[in-house]
């Protein structure tokens, strides 16, 4: 019986996986995730390098859940910061203040972003455009002005909430088997998140969030409750956009009114669409290369660069950063407006479909043509 069952797993492996280049690119590239620990286990920043992919998977499930609400109803949203902030404050605060565990504050955390998700969505589906990323975009400065300067007793301020070291999710471990398995913990949920988000794209309701983007007054039309499915998109994106708030109070062990700031709101937009919107990998894969480009080279090599060019880093680093990454977007969406992973994809499926002889080039003809001949 277990043979059999190993047989079936490996046929199903040939059949979806091994035998579809894309995915497996996807395969091999989670296959990489998983033993990227172990490559990078000689150096010295080891527990340095852990926390950065740890980050970067937590940016990956709050680009994703970015992508589901923008990428597949249309509605442009420029204040998702205020998820990713309300997960991390709200899980840190009954931690640390109430002392609950994490199994009772996450959940909380979750339910109480989906309820804010509908109710910034209800006024936000009577409007379109950019209306509506306008009025997106006050919910977060709203509440960086609160965080940082009400209630200090609950917030503190400008400081910030840091999580102790003994409430982490392993305090029982050593600091570089610690930040292994957080990275592990994130990964695995990076994975469960992106695979539920996938379904939801794919799914009957998916296809109904693709034909609001398409042509809201056609779905109406149809007899679909637009106002209800942006809702669902809404409540959605939030749930996942407050869970990735959530592993980084966790994870990284920090809540701070920055996490409410615009450019905490740009960063999913900006991978997205060096990805590849609408897809759910996209901005997976564009979060990776963000995360190596700002905490690898314009931390390290970038620096020197402007150093040898005679140019003091500290005081334009921050300036370039941003025109960099403003001139990477632009060349993107000019160039391969799908964005790069889509680009990679589509480039794959041509190879695994059959063509014609006439579309494989002169060359190749004329090598048939002597063969046969």
């Amino acid at each position: 019986m277990i043979k059999s069952y190993i047989t079936r797993g490996f046929s199903s492996f040939v059949a979806y996986v091994f035998d579809v280049p894309s995915r497996l690119l996807a395969f091999l590239c989670l296959l990489l995730l998983l033993l990227l620990p172990l490559v990078i286990k000689g150096y010295t920043a080891h527990p340095y390098y852990l926390r950065i992919l740890t980050g970067a998977n937590i940016l990956a499930i709050f680009a994703a859940s970015w992508d589901l609400l923008v990428g597949r109803t249309g509605q442009i949203s420029l204040g998702h910061a205020l998820f990713y902030g309300v997960g991390a404050y709200t899980s840190l605060i009954l931690a640390t203040r109430y002392n609950l565990p994490p199994w009772v504050t996450i959940p909380f955390a979750l339910l109480l972003g989906v309820l804010v998700a509908l109710l910034i969505g209800l006024p936000c589906t009577r409007v379109k455009g950019p209306y509506l990323a306008l009025v997106t975009m006050t919910f977060p400065l709203i509440m960086y002005t609160i965080v940082r300067s009400s209630l200090p007793k609950i917030f503190h301020g400008e400081l910030g909430i840091r999580l102790p070291f003994k409430k982490a999710l392993f305090p029982f471990l050593h600091i570089i088997q610690q930040r292994t398995a957080e990275y592990y913990l994130s990964l695995a949920i990076l994975f469960i998140s992106a695979v539920i988000l996938y379904k939801v794209a794919s799914s009957k309701t998916g296809i109904v969030f693709i034909s609001i983007l398409d042509d809201e007054v056609s779905s109406k039309a149809c007899g679909i409750n637009v106002t209800k499915y942006k809702l669902l998109s809404f409540a959605i994106s939030g749930l996942f956009g407050t869970l990735a708030g959530c592993l980084q109070g966790y994870l990284i062990r920090i809540a701070s009114p920055p996490m409410f700031l615009l450019t905490v709101s740009f960063i999913p937009i900006v991978v997205t669409y060096f990805g590849g919107m609408g897809t759910i990998y996209g901005p997976i894969v564009g979060t990776y290369v963000y995360a190596m480009l700002d905490n690898f080279f314009f931390d390290v090599y970038f620096p020197q660069l402007l150093k040898w060019g005679g140019i003091e880093a500290s005081t334009v680093l921050g300036y370039l950063e941003l025109l960099v990454f403003s001139l990477i977007v632009l060349i993107i969406v000019l160039k391969w407006p799908r964005g790069i992973a889509r680009l990679v994809t589509d480039k794959l499926e041509d190879l695994a479909e059959a063509r014609d002889l006439d579309e494989r080039g002169p060359r190749i003809w004329k090598r048939y043509k002597t063969k046969g001949q």
